[in-house]
């Protein structure tokens, strides 16, 4: 079967998908598969593809029918202008999370903060402190998670960007900072913590069930991680630190009072592209 054929068939296939872009996908589908850019396909519409990339093609097209992941079935996903490898059991970097980079990596140069510390809370794939490390590479940075698989991809990740400035750790939030004699202390904290509450977890689409839920669910109200985070950031920030959050589109104002009430100051509600509530930072009095 030719090229063109296999892409109008895979684009017919992916419209039984709403949350598919048909079109487009069964391009990128075949190209991964193909190790070939789009314009090739486009310039060789023709060409034969071996029957056996053939059955693959169509087993990829048909897992995506049925909702799974684009960015798991291609094992990647862009992130601020670098590929970050994926797979399940790993959250997947969305755009939206480019605003938080893009403060944090702001704030750093705008502030000029050199040998500055990072920690982040939750690293996932790596997206977030990997892409700072790689815009701001006069820091110490550290990442932890609780998902040995996480910190595996975030690891992979690092190596693949040649990051040397970051350190991944396992621990369940601040817990493997306690028992040193020691505390130490960061210029920023950052997180983009689980924060879907209990309703909103009955109702995900279809691709966003393949996550995992421990990167999602946060408590029923999904307030649960900032709470927590916001409490236990104030013995490890350095005065005048910056807490950053990425927060849930009605969450601005309820992560705002949780960091009100425990005397953070200079907090401020960060929009997105469409307007809307996306990032929440605040200063260690």
């Amino acid at each position: 079967m030719a090229i063109k054929e296999l892409l109008k068939k895979g684009t017919e296939l992916l419209k039984q998908n709403p949350n598919s872009n048909p079109r487009l996908e069964s391009q990128v589908i075949l190209s991964k598969l193909l190790n070939v850019d789009k314009s090739f396909l486009y310039a060789h519409g023709d060409l034969q593809v071996e029957e056996s990339l053939q059955d693959e093609y169509f087993l990829l097209i048909d897992k995506r029918k049925n909702g799974y992941p684009l960015q798991y079935l291609l094992g990647e996903v862009e992130f601020f202008g670098y590929n970050f490898k994926v797979r399940e059991g790993v959250l997947i970097p969305r755009a939206d999370t480019e605003i938080l980079v893009s403060y944090i990596i702001d704030y750093i140069n705008d502030n000029n903060l050199m040998n500055y510390k990072l920690l982040e809370i939750g690293v996932g794939s790596g997206a977030i402190i990997l892409s700072i490390a790689k815009n701001c590479p006069n820091g110490e940075l550290i990442g932890v998670d609780i998902s040995e698989e996480a910190l595996k991809i975030a690891k992979e990740n690092q190596d693949n960007l040649n990051v040397s400035n970051v350190t991944l750790l396992k621990s369940d939030l601040f817990e493997v900072f306690l028992n040193k004699p020691i505390k130490e202390k960061f210029d920023i904290i950052v997180s983009n913590p689980p924060y879907i509450d209990r309703e909103e977890m009955k109702e995900l689409q279809k691709e966003v069930q393949y996550e995992p839920q421990i990167a999602l669910f946060g408590g029923d109200d999904g307030l649960e991680y900032y709470k927590s985070i916001s409490a236990d950031a104030r013995y490890f920030l350095k005065t005048g630190g910056l807490l950053a959050f990425e927060i849930g589109l009605k969450q601005g104002e309820s992560v705002r009072n949780i960091l009100d009430d425990l005397g953070y100051r200079d907090i401020s509600i960060i929009k997105d592209l469409e307007k809307r509530d996306r990032v929440v930072v605040a200063h260690k009095d």
